[in-house]
């Protein structure tokens, strides 16, 4: 068991910090979410597709 981590432990050691990158994007734009900020950074008063991904609310 030990001979084999030994051996690719290189592979497991990218693997785990690719998984960690992923993780990281996954958790920022969650969070930008639940904010309300836009994916493209340009927020939805300047955004040309405002009208297309966010849907007129019933006041």
């Amino acid at each position: 068991m030990f001979a084999w981590i030994y051996q690719n432990l290189a592979t497991i050691i990218i693997s785990l910090i690719i998984v960690a990158i992923v993780a990281a994007i996954i958790i920022s734009t969650v969070r930008n979410r639940k904010k309300g900020k836009s994916s493209c950074g340009c927020g939805c008063s300047n955004c040309p597709m405002s009208s297309a991904c966010h849907r007129n609310k019933e006041k």
